[in-house]
């Protein structure tokens, strides 16, 4: 889902940022008339950095014929230890270049290291590095180090251009992070406190806008006060789009009634909440999709003053809703539909899903710089769907899987553990883990007997029963996993007063389940949702810091969570 979100938005950055600084390669017509290949086969004649400086000049001139994948690799190819400081600026702001419209952040960082070294570089082309860094680190996932990149070239440039990538970088930022970017400078300050605004008045269009008017007037200096960013600029047109009443769709007897029960429980805590700190929240009308069907559901909704619906929860309903051309209300299903796709337009869906937890396992896994993975999934449905969510994440991002077992959960890990170490093309680098806790315990001890101790587990949130428990979860130290903020406050955000919805959180939470903590924040970022439909619709790059994670729509409306990562240490987890 990353390459289908993420890499997208990042080839559109991307394609501005080159547009408006094509003239900052450095790049002239000194090759005399000779062709790139002339100029490598020149090279072979040569050698030292008199054979560098052509093959350089044979990357540049490919680069100029568009050629960005040949460029790259006669780049990468010859010996830059004998380049002259000026022919190192041109190898990287060639490298940089290229890499970035091949969609490759990992040779733009290392290519922008050169800002890194002692050499003193002309302003045009550190500008041009440095922007490009930023860009890259957006594009890897970075963006913390993306925003205060891209902030710091601001500052210096005053370049309103950088407006966009800036703002989606800091939409991705938990609170604490946020909170240190407003210590890097009085620029820094004025973006979190715009970001802390949206967050606070997101779901009151009205509210915002008028606060984002007031902001731009006590800042009226700021990049973003004279050009707004374009998320921000989209929600004149929609501030009659305001959602005053949503009807929500949920079972209330039959099998998924204990579910619907808890969702429901953490939408109303969270709308009370909102009220009580003197917020404007949306009426909430149940409608018990038991047994009904889902059009005349839909009829009833209407009729009765909805501008918007939660639900349903039946994956059946959610895979009808996602074959049509549209619904009749902006809707946030509460479920991912089976179809490969999502059809409708206006139709959002956002669920606990255990794939998009495979998929980060796949990413985290690529970032750590491993690229042979073993996977242990128990032998169900369950295990093959996840299987198959990390599988295409991981080979689609090049790395190869050599060793899959499918395990019994009711037996011992042992078997399975030799088996994924020993079974399959070579040995694993990494080990990606679906198991509840009871399993999981078994697994890191039983590497440990097969001299595998080092073998780094990344596993999801099924590993953690939601609580400390020291003495039971020490065998579970070095393994990394995913889970909802709400559960891990430390490794989340920094605490428990850093976390989203946090007033909300402590009226839900006494001695809940974590399955039941699960499902009341659901219910609450479904409520936050819901009522942030027209926001959704409206803005390309919406994002929202939830109880669940980061929640994104992705291309086809449904919504992929991002998790924060923890570790156990000394049986507990914490920040990795």
């Amino acid at each position: 889902m990353r390459t289908s979100f993420t890499r997208l938005a990042g080839a559109a950055m991307v394609a501005l940022t080159l547009a408006g600084c094509a003239g900052t390669s450095g790049i002239v017509n000194r090759f005399g008339g000779q062709s790139p290949n002339d100029l490598l086969t020149q090279a072979q004649q040569q050698q030292g950095s008199e054979a560098a400086a052509t093959r350089l000049q044979a990357a540049e001139l490919f680069q100029r014929q568009g050629d960005n994948q040949r460029a790259l690799d006669i780049a990468n190819s010859l010996d830059r230890s004998v380049l002259s400081s000026d022919q190192q600026l041109r190898w990287a702001l060639l490298s940089s270049r290229a890499a970035l419209e091949l969609q490759d952040p990992q040779t733009v960082l290392a290519a922008t290291s050169l800002l890194d070294s002692a050499a003193t570089l002309p302003d045009n082309e550190k500008n041009t590095l440095l922007e490009r860094r930023g860009l890259a680190q957006a594009m890897n996932n970075q963006p913390f180090d993306a925003a205060q990149t891209l902030i710091a070239l601001q500052q210096q440039t005053d370049d309103t251009q950088l407006n966009d990538t800036i703002w989606r970088q800091l939409n991705r930022l938990d609170p604490g992070q946020l909170d240190q970017l407003a210590g890097q400078g009085s620029v820094a300050a004025d973006w979190a406190e715009l970001a802390r605004l949206q967050r606070q008045q997101g779901a009151n269009i009205g509210a915002l806008t008028d606060a984002i008017s007031q902001w731009q007037s006590n800042n009226p200096r700021h990049p973003a006060s004279r050009r707004l960013p374009s998320d921000l600029g989209a929600l004149d047109e929609i501030r009659d789009q305001e959602i005053r009443k949503i009807a929500v769709f949920l079972p209330q007897s039959g099998p998924l009634e204990s579910i619907a029960t808890a969702i429901r429980e953490g939408i109303e805590t969270r709308a009370d909440d909102v009220r009580s700190q003197g917020g404007q929240a949306p009426e909430l009308v149940f409608y018990d999709t038991t047994g009904q069907d889902i059009e005349s559901l839909y009829a009833r909704a209407t009729m009765e003053g909805a501008q918007a619906v939660i639900g349903p929860l039946s994956k059946e309903q959610v895979s009808q809703l996602e074959t049509r051309a549209s619904v009749a209300l902006p809707t946030l299903a509460l479920n991912y539909g089976t179809h490969d796709h999502n059809s409708a337009r206006n139709l959002f869906q956002y669920g606990l899903s255990a794939e998009d937890e495979a998929r980060q396992a796949a990413q985290r896994g690529q970032l750590d710089g491993l690229h042979r993975a073993g996977v242990m999934v128990p032998n169900n449905e369950w295990g093959s769907r996840v299987l198959g969510a990390f599988q295409k994440e991981w080979q689609q991002e090049g790395g190869d899987l050599v060793s899959v077992q499918n395990y019994d959960p009711s037996a011992s890990a042992t078997s399975a553990v030799k088996s994924v170490l020993n079974g399959g093309r070579g040995r694993p680098d990494m080990l990606f883990l679906l198991a509840l806790p009871g399993y999981a315990r078994q697994v890191p001890p039983t590497l440990d007997y097969y001299n595998a101790a080092n073998l780094p587990i990344y596993a999801t949130s099924h590993v953690y029963e939601g609580s400390p428990q020291p003495r039971l979860d020490h065998d579970l130290d070095d393994v990394m996993f995913v889970d909802i903020p709400w559960l891990i406050p430390e490794a989340a955000a920094g605490g428990s007063d850093a976390l989203p919805f946090e007033s909300t959180r402590e009226r839900l939470i006494h001695d809940d389940q974590p399955s039941m903590i699960k499902l009341h924040a659901m219910g609450v970022d479904a409520f936050e949702l819901g009522r942030r439909l027209p926001v959704m619709n409206a803005i390309g790059g919406f994002e929202l810091y939830g109880a669940t994670g980061r929640l994104a729509p992705g291309q086809d409306g449904r919504v992929v969570r991002t998790l924060p990562w923890a570790v156990f240490r000394n049986g507990q987890p914490t920040l990795p």
